[in-house]
């Protein structure tokens, strides 16, 4: 029994532990080559670019579009009839521009972003871009760019002679801008610009109050607003928002808009 006890008790020693492999005997991990900053950057920049282009597709088929170049048409046409401008003024200029048509699809580049006509004769028409916002991130903001690049294409405004500035655009959303053409202010202006004689098409969706204001302010004669064009909010809407007397005191210029009968720049609000 004894005997038979102690086999027993042999056979059910406890197994050792095992041993773990040493650290060195593992197989690593195979790691990715770190990125650079600047491929990084790149790619960044090319999602950013590829959004801008399937957001301008989008739009470029929508209702909106359409819609949008028949109130710029409207306006121009409405503008144009009150200034009675003679020949050779911003009747002449405005005369070059062909905004009931699109652009044939043939005549763009896959994958890209649609090719601008340049402005032919002695058309120089310029368009100056305030408060657009986040485009990278903000989807309304890049619909908000894609509008102003199909408007540049379609007024036949060169790339180059537009001024685009935010002070929340950040180092990725500059160099996108950069690759796109257009050109960065560098300081907020704060809507002080004035055209010196040049007409200009303002593109400034939802910008504040006293923007307007100060725009308006820098231009204040017959001759500079006649040859303005504000794509923005309606000064209308803004006097039924405020009461006379904030209108007056803050936003003179604004309320100054009322009575300046023909000689007030083209609003457009889209």
């Amino acid at each position: 029994m004894a005997a038979a006890t102690a086999t027993a008790l042999e056979s059910w020693q406890a197994a050792a532990p095992r041993k773990r492999r040493s650290a060195a005997r593992r197989p690593r991990r195979r790691e990715a080559a770190p990125r650079s900053p600047k491929a990084e950057f790149e790619s960044d920049s090319g999602v950013v670019l590829r959004r801008i282009w399937e957001a301008e597709k989008d739009l470029f088929i929508s209702d909106f579009w359409s819609s949008a170049l028949e109130t710029i048409n409207r306006c121009l046409t409405k503008h144009l009839e009150q200034l009675k401008a003679p020949v050779g003024s911003l009747s002449d200029i405005f005369g070059n521009l062909h905004l009931d048509s699109l652009p044939d699809e043939s005549d763009v580049a896959p994958d890209s972003i649609p090719r601008e006509t340049l402005v032919t004769g002695t058309c120089h028409l310029k368009c100056v871009c305030y408060g657009i916002g986040n485009f990278a991130t903000c989807i309304i903001a890049r619909n908000q760019l894609t509008f102003l690049l199909l408007l540049l294409e379609k007024c036949q405004i060169p790339r180059s002679h537009c001024w685009v500035y935010d002070p929340l655009f950040s180092q990725l959303e500059i160099e996108v801008l950069n690759t796109l053409g257009v050109t960065v202010l560098s300081e907020n202006e704060e809507g002080k610009r004035s055209i010196r004689g040049e007409p200009t098409i303002f593109y400034m969706l939802h910008c504040g109050t006293a923007l307007y204001n100060n725009l308006l302010w820098s231009n204040w004669s017959v001759d500079a607003l006649s040859k303005m064009v504000i794509v923005g909010n309606s000064f209308k809407g803004l006097e039924e928002r405020l009461l006379a007397r904030i209108l007056q005191k803050n936003y003179p210029y604004i309320a100054k808009e009322k009575g300046a009968g023909a000689q007030s720049p083209a609003l457009w609000y889209l």
